[in-house]
């Protein structure tokens, strides 16, 4: 039986090979793309549970495979690169991906990478529930459903994932690098924006809803999701 459909994208055909190699000596099923193209009718036709997959790509760039991809699935995305800057884990982080690993990798990094990161998501064996309720507030994470006022609000992956995992730890206050690493799951370090404009576009969704909670500003340290005490 397989451990689940890994769907690899690198112009390296020699890096392409390995990985498959060592994938699927963990029992996962794979399939190689080499150009952006191929990816996204890949991706459609073999329905991966994981993307890897690198940045300098022909065709199209993996950043435009992942913007494409984040149109229409949730599908977990570990992106491959060469390179290190601090934007391109920003600009990651903010197109909706869920790792990221820097070459030169070692193959056992990024079969531990895409285990934790399948763990994470939820997707394999994962037949908890997982709903949070207050006030005039429904977040259901299975589903990935965010509801105000008993109404569907639109909510991007990233954004549910970080209210339900403040909501989940009522009046615990959380640091920004806490939030990357336990939300996006990034080995992480340096500019640590893209929570802040997450947390800015959910405050225009919530701001006001209830005098019961609150998504606040812990100034100097982070963020919680303050609960009014009986």
């Amino acid at each position: 039986m397989s451990a689940g459909k890994i769907l690899v994208v690198d112009d390296d055909k020699n890096i392409c090979e390995l990985l498959r190699l060592y994938i699927e000596k963990e029992d996962f099923t794979v399939e190689l793309a080499y150009d952006g193209r191929h990816a996204l009718e890949l991706f459609e036709s073999f329905a991966p549970d994981l993307v890897l997959l690198d940045i300098m790509l022909p065709e199209l760039d993996g950043w435009q495979v992942c913007r494409e991809i984040r149109k229409h699935s949730k599908c977990p995305i570990i992106m491959l690169t060469a390179k290190g800057e601090v934007f391109d884990k920003v600009l990651g982080l903010e197109l909706g991906a869920d790792d990221y690993v820097v070459k030169p990798f070692e193959t056992k990094e990024v079969i531990a990478r895409i285990k934790a990161v399948l763990r994470r998501t939820g997707n394999h064996n994962d037949s908890e529930v997982k709903k949070v309720e207050y006030d005039k507030l429904s977040i259901n994470l299975t589903n990935y459903e965010l509801r105000v006022n008993g109404r569907q609000v639109d909510t991007p992956p990233k954004e549910m994932e970080l209210i339900y995992h403040l909501a989940s730890n009522p009046n615990r206050v959380f640091t920004r690098d806490q939030l990357l690493d336990e939300v996006w799951g990034f080995d992480y370090y340096g500019d640590s924006r893209t929570v802040d404009v997450h947390v800015k576009r959910l405050r225009e969704k919530l701001e006001g809803v209830s005098d019961q909670w609150a998504l606040k500003t812990v100034w100097g340290v982070g963020y919680k999701f303050e609960v009014k005490q009986e």
